[in-house]
């Protein structure tokens, strides 16, 4: 396994993680090597869902030979934690923070990213050590609020998530994030549905070119 350093390093250099929720075990191998294809580095299956497990390993099998990093999202507790990592799971996403599921990932040298939306859930998981910060849901509180987390706490990485689209990236990167996590904006749900990766393909480099004339500007 991948040392976190170098998994935050390639989730930084390439700015978005893919969050592939509701997505039929049939279909998440060839969603995941379009998405890849696409410039997508950084794949993310939901915890919640049906056969989790399977499907990270199935999309880390399928990418082995690729820089691509799989993950797990949705992550609500220690045991899930510790059950994905199992699975191959390279790094780890919660909505809200949890200091065991932070620190079940550390032992692991898995990168843990819990969610946080108030200085103090910042600065619960920064001592649990966390190694970047998920701003969710960043629709309700917009990009400003990345400014408004780090000026007091200081240089803290934030992965903004929840609302992030083409259209609005920009201001989250101007904000000060280090990289966004996107569900519906990149994933093109009809494609999947209908077996198109092509069209899976163009969405999601879509959002991809949003992400790097941003990051340009």
């Amino acid at each position: 396994m991948t040392d976190k350093a170098t998994i935050t390093d390639r989730i930084v250099e390439n700015g978005v993680i893919a969050v592939m929720r509701g997505i039929d075990e049939d279909d998440v191998v060839p969603v995941a090597r379009a998405m890849h294809d696409a410039g997508v580095g950084a794949l993310e299956i939901t915890a919640d869902e049906p056969h989790a497990r399977d499907k990270i390993a199935a999309i880390d099998r399928e990418l082995a030979d690729t820089d691509a990093i799989v993950g797990a999202g949705t992550v609500l507790d220690a045991a899930t934690a510790q059950s994905v990592i199992d699975a191959g799971a390279e790094f780890v996403v919660s909505p809200h923070t949890d200091a065991d599921v932070v620190r079940t990932c550390n032992r692991h040298n898995v990168l843990a990213a819990p969610g946080v939306m108030t200085p103090t859930e910042a600065v619960t998981a920064m001592e649990a050590g966390a190694d970047v910060l998920k701003m969710f849901p960043a629709s309700t509180v917009g990009p400003g609020h990345i400014g408004a987390l780090s000026g007091p706490l200081g240089d803290v990485d934030v992965i903004p998530t929840g609302g992030v689209s083409p259209d609005n990236v920009a201001d989250f990167f101007d904000a000060g994030a280090v990289a966004v996590g996107a569900g519906g904006a990149i994933l093109n749900d009809e494609a999947i549905a209908n077996g198109d990766m092509d069209g899976v393909r163009e969405t999601a480099a879509t959002f991809v070119e949003a992400v790097e004339d941003a990051r340009s500007e």
